[in-house]
């Protein structure tokens, strides 16, 4: 297995957002999965790009009946913090979770054969078109939840001129040439919904935003810089003006008066 590929504070981060994101999911894509599941056997769930292992927090308190989760990442240090949590499914039954250090964008169908549902969350809009055509034909035949895929969409309350400029430019930056690899960003989800359909699975797709008020101000914050800082690199001229625009947002979220909208949206395919 390899050791940790992410920067240092990464896990710490996932931690932070853990809570917005489990506020954020689609109920209705939930009821939907729901019922696409067997009743009479363990349900066997591939978490793809799993992280800590939130969406297995999230999502098998949710669901009746043993349950046995495979989660795929290539990171050593995520999946040793995913393999110390513990969880109970919905009537109590016991959840069993394994670690496969896995580079999901070379998955096979039959490294997911055994699955009744694939999930992943917040993972789309960091591939490229041919790695989401790979796991698409991986994933069909089954039930496939993809959650929180970012749309590009950001919504300030109160507003700032500023605000357009800088979501454009984060945009420009989530859609880079990076090693190579042209990276969707926010036009993952269409990308990933044309290729289940060419494929004839039917999908659903739904809003999935962030909300963030006052009671999130950490989180607002550390989002905000992050946002900020992709914005600059993509355009350098941003600098400029970035450091007045981010005091006045970081003392606007500080004191309670920031709220965010950010846009994902979530998909169930199958």
């Amino acid at each position: 297995m390899t050791t940790s590929l992410l920067p240092p504070g990464f896990a710490d981060w996932l931690r932070l957002r853990e809570p917005a994101d489990a506020a954020a999911r689609s109920a209705d894509l939930l009821d939907a999965v729901r019922r696409r599941l067997p009743a009479d056997r363990p349900l066997v769930v591939h978490d793809l790009g799993s992280g800590t292992g939130s969406m297995a927090r999230w999502l098998a308190p949710r669901l009746p009946g043993p349950q046995r989760w495979v989660l795929h990442e290539r990171d050593a240090d995520l999946l040793a913090l995913a393999a110390a949590g513990g969880t109970a499914a919905a009537d109590g039954d016991p959840v069993t979770v394994l670690t496969r250090g896995s580079d999901i964008t070379r998955l096979a169908a039959a490294d997911l054969a055994d699955a009744h549902l694939v999930t992943a969350s917040a993972l789309l809009d960091m591939l490229t078109a041919g790695e989401v055509e790979r796991i698409v034909a991986a994933c069909a035949g089954h039930p496939t939840l993809f959650a929180l895929t970012v749309l590009g969409r950001v919504r300030f309350t109160p507003a700032d001129p500023l605000d357009a400029e800088f979501e454009a430019a984060f945009n420009a930056h989530q859609r880079r040439t990076a090693a190579g690899r042209a990276l969707l960003g926010p036009d993952a989800v269409d990308v990933t919904v044309a290729a289940f359909r060419r494929r004839g699975v039917p999908v659903r797709v739904r809003s999935s935003p962030w909300r963030l008020g006052p009671e999130q101000a950490a989180l607002t914050a550390e989002w905000l810089v992050g946002w900020l800082d992709a914005a600059v690199e993509e355009r350098p001229e941003l600098a400029g003006v970035a450091g007045g625009y981010r005091e006045r947002r970081l003392a606007e979220a500080a004191d309670g008066r920031l709220r965010v909208v950010l846009h994902h949206a979530d998909l169930l395919a199958g």
